[in-house]
């Protein structure tokens, strides 16, 4: 039996003047006094930590990532934080430069809301950086996307082709394509782009382990799926990481497309051990509201032109959830719009979540809600999963977006946690930032890191022990694993996120946050030292 005795941190409140913890074989054993505990354990073998004074959280878990992105994202161009066009194509340039000619130039996570003007580049000012590369550029919601003619070409995609049922090709004033691509219609582009062998997936895996550790996070609720191809394949690569000494849970969302094989597999929800579980059944019901693909009941306000898109009717929804519920699993569905959130609801009800579910559903986003769809929400076994960064991101352009009579519901996670709706919280990595830190800060304050102001919305703002329970007690709940970890006690997996610094006082000390260590299974798995 591996016995440890933690010592000298600072606990949250509710323990008292507790300052240390013992945990045997991964599993919290006691919580108290650093020295009556270090008595008790006298006579035993044991080793001790020395946290230093450091403050201690339950271990945060992101309940919403795709962590093999996260991982690819760091070889590609980054356009997070760039302000501007000429910054982007800047960036292109570059990179076109030192890339041998036919290679692909990849990038992803611009967000042209954020530029000034807010103008993306042009199909014509890609071309005049190079026709030697195929680019493709992947907004920062991923439902959106650039291309060059020479990606264009490759694809196949001309001025004739049609748009597809769920998705299109973007076309100026003169009709013509002009670069832009949204939803499925990118699917011709991904289908001949080179893709990463099984060392490359694993690679992107082990980055997105060793990143999530180094910003404090100790588990994440993923699907990897549409990157790693196959469900096998996900299988082995966290089985391999594992072995190799990387110590991350993760609760693993399985994309609905893969079902066949889950099913060959004799797969079902809740399955796995404590490194890796398999959750509930991903789909898309809409895109975001970035591109103007998030699905709403009346036309945005700033384009009337379009409602958003539809990646389903409301009969494929209703299949894909009864080809779920046969198999066991629950659903977790991508609804942003009211629309798709409607249509969600809807599935769901048509095809209730059994009582004796391992583990419930999951609302992805819930971003554009309204009184009634909450009150249906309430008679669901479900879980919104939602992502507070995404009010620093889309804030205020999202409010011209959707326009006032919307805004009552918009983002609404206070309103959500104060009707008794269980809420999980993520980043979305690698669309936001994957440090949780940045979404507590987004989640208390409803601003970006440098605005000053009271908050957009600020009647959604949430207390900081609201915020942490979302990535701890709430994402939990989300993997049918709230008597297991989720709180520091007795019996709970030892998993803890040290700190520098208490986050209660002031909000904008979350700003400051420095991870000095990351503790997974009791074992020691990131230290700033």
């Amino acid at each position: 039996m591996t016995t440890i005795l933690y010592k000298n941190g600072k606990l949250p409140s509710r323990h008292g003047a507790a300052d240390a913890i013992v945990a045997e074989n991964g599993v919290i054993t006691a919580v108290g006094n650093g020295k009556e505990l270090a008595l008790q354990l006298a006579g035993r073998s044991y080793s001790t930590v020395d946290w230093e004074g450091a403050h201690v959280l339950p271990g945060l878990v992101d309940s919403h990532l795709h962590l093999g992105m996260h991982g690819m994202k760091l070889d590609m161009l980054d356009f997070t934080g760039v302000s501007s066009k000429e910054e982007m194509l800047r960036m292109i340039r570059e990179r076109a430069e030192v890339t041998p000619a036919g290679q692909w130039i990849l990038g992803l996570g611009w967000n042209e809301n954020e530029f000034s003007p807010a103008v993306a580049p042009h199909v014509g000012e890609l071309d005049e950086i190079t026709d030697r590369h195929p680019v493709f550029l992947t907004r920062t919601c991923f439902h959106a996307y650039l291309g060059n003619s020479e990606a264009f070409r490759r694809a196949g995609i001309t001025e004739g082709t049609p748009d597809f049922a769920s998705g299109a090709y973007g076309r100026g004033e003169d009709g013509r394509l002009n670069g832009w691509v949204y939803e499925d219609a990118s699917a011709p582009f991904m289908a001949v782009q080179p893709a990463p062998d099984y060392a490359a997936k694993k690679e992107a895996m082990r980055r997105g382990y060793l990143d999530a550790l180094a910003h404090g996070i100790t588990a994440v609720h993923t699907e990897d799926l549409r990157l790693l191809d196959s469900v096998e394949t996900m299988l082995r690569i966290h089985r391999e990481l594992k072995e190799e000494g990387l110590f991350f849970r993760t609760h693993q969302l399985l994309y609905n497309t893969y079902l066949p094989e889950v099913e060959a597999l004799g797969l079902h929800a809740g399955q796995g051990d404590e490194w890796l579980r398999l959750g509930a059944v991903k789909l898309f019901t809409d895109g975001a509201i970035g591109g103007r693909t998030a699905l709403l009941e009346q036309p945005y306000s700033d384009a009337p032109h379009t409602s958003g898109i539809a990646i389903y009717t409301q009969e494929q929804i209703h299949e894909i959830t009864a080809a779920a519920r046969r198999l066991g699993f629950p659903i977790a569905v991508h609804a942003i719009g009211d629309a798709a959130a409607r249509m969600t609801l809807t599935a769901m009800e048509h095809a209730p979540l059994p009582m004796s579910a391992a583990l419930p559903d999951r609302f992805i986003h819930a971003q554009v809600l309204n009184a009634g769809l909450v009150q249906r929400m309430k008679q669901l076994r479900l879980i919104a999963d939602i992502q507070p960064r995404f009010v620093a991101s889309d804030f205020p352009w999202v409010l011209d977006r959707v326009g006032t009579e919307r805004r009552e519901y918009l983002y609404a996670w206070n309103k959500l946690l104060s009707s008794g709706i269980p809420c999980a919280g993520g980043s979305d990595a690698p669309i936001e930032p994957i440090n949780p830190f940045l979404g507590l800060h987004a989640a208390v304050t409803r601003r970006k890191p440098e605005e000053t102001h009271d908050g957009y919305l600020p009647g959604e703002k949430l207390s900081v022990e609201e915020a942490v329970g979302l990535f701890t007690s709430g994402s939990a709940v989300a993997a049918g694993e709230e008597h297991e970890r989720g709180a520091i006690a007795a019996g709970r997996w030892a998993d803890f996120t040290v700190i520098d610094r208490d986050i209660h006082a002031d909000p904008q000390e979350l700003l400051q946050v420095k991870v000095q260590m990351t503790v997974v299974n009791g074992q020691v798995a990131y230290s700033a030292t």
